[in-house]
């Protein structure tokens, strides 16, 4: 069975359940005067991993005032999946950040003959002028033009993903196949008692987890700017992420901002649900750019010092991603990127201060 057999019989719906939001690296201080700055961020903030985590301080200092942190390094190294599912390279805590992974196909293969995963196919354009050259992480290649990337989303066996990314390690492949937002009931038995919730989640007492859901592929991935309706406990089981934050309100700004500039309205109804279109042509650019671009010379929203952050992430590490954070995700480095976010049940807090 061929990846094309599956990728024009199996198409499913273009309306993946992302909740987006976009628009320019700094973000607006002059729409709501209470986020006025003197001076624009120059870059995120970066977002350093806590020296030591209780349940209590997690609970009471990041959760319920819903504070995004990093949690200490290596955190959730005893997760199972961390050690059954790819084979690490061995290097020093302080190589961590720069250590690449590959698959344990051998193990995955046992119990994936009979599951069906949803994967996004992403394919350059035809034309050679639109590929540019982009430096991400260790990597320095040419990549697609993010308006001219075709996107297609479907079903396929496990097993089918798991040939293809293992033929990526002895060959170069311009399209690429992410395994995105796998829930996990999708994924065999055994498989899904290698993902258990983290010790912190249930000690905690909020092992009432909304939804658990993988992500993995080779790097570059991308996952762009949206929110989720949830707390989240972003963990990284193998290789490297880089993830961008912005408060809600000020994603929103940003997000609106956007939306704008397509000549679509803007407001929360319009980020709760998103489709293909925030992954290809111009919508994605601008989403893109908006996070992402290093340019100083770009005229663009401001965000208030303090509201936007940036959080790099090794194998074992996680991050807590607060409701209505806006975030995007880049996967860097080499080898295989992996991570598993959890969704957990909350209670309303006050965020008036965002």
């Amino acid at each position: 069975m061929t990846l094309q057999t599956w990728t024009c019989s199996k198409l499913v719906s273009t309306s993946l359940c992302y909740r987006p939001v976009p628009a320019k690296l700094r973000t607006v201080s002059y729409v709501q005067k209470a986020f006025v700055s003197s001076s624009p961020v120059q870059s995120f903030r970066p977002l350093e991993a806590l020296p030591t985590i209780g349940v209590d301080t997690f609970r009471e200092q990041y959760f319920q005032p819903e504070r995004p942190a990093v949690l200490p390094r290596s955190h959730f190294k005893s997760i199972p999946a961390v050690t059954k599912w790819f084979k690490h390279n061995d290097v020093s805590t302080t190589e961590k950040h720069r250590s690449t992974a590959r698959l344990n196909t051998e193990y995955l293969l046992r119990y994936a003959s009979h599951a069906l995963v949803p994967l996004e196919l992403t394919r350059p354009a035809e034309d050679p002028g639109q590929i540019t050259s982009k430096g991400n992480g260790s990597e320095n290649q040419r990549q697609p033009s993010a308006e001219t990337m075709s996107f297609v989303q479907f079903d396929a066996p496990l097993s089918l993903f798991l040939e293809w990314m293992q033929s990526t390690e002895t060959r170069h492949h311009m399209e690429r196949i992410y395994l995105a937002q796998c829930q996990l009931y999708n994924l065999p038995s055994p498989l899904q008692r290698d993902l258990e919730a983290p010790d912190l989640v249930r000690k905690a007492g909020l092992d009432d987890i909304y939804d658990t859901n993988l992500w993995m592929g080779r790097p570059p991935t991308y996952t762009p700017l949206h929110r989720d309706p949830n707390p989240n406990l972003f963990v990284q089981l193998a290789g490297q992420k880089v993830v961008r934050l912005i408060a809600p309100a000020m994603g929103q700004t940003l997000f609106d901002s956007i939306r704008a500039q397509l000549g679509q309205s803007g407001g929360k109804h319009a980020a709760a649900f998103r489709g293909a279109e925030m992954m290809q042509g111009r919508e994605r650019a601008l989403l893109e750019d908006a996070v992402w671009s290093e340019s100083d010379t770009d005229e663009g929203i401001f965000i208030a010092d303090g509201y936007a952050f940036e959080a790099h992430l090794g194998a074992g590490d996680g991050l807590f991603i607060p409701k209505g954070w806006w975030h995007s995700i880049k996967g860097v480095g080499d080898g295989v990127t992996a991570s598993v976010s959890v969704l957990l049940l909350s209670f309303c807090c006050d965020r008036s201060r965002y």
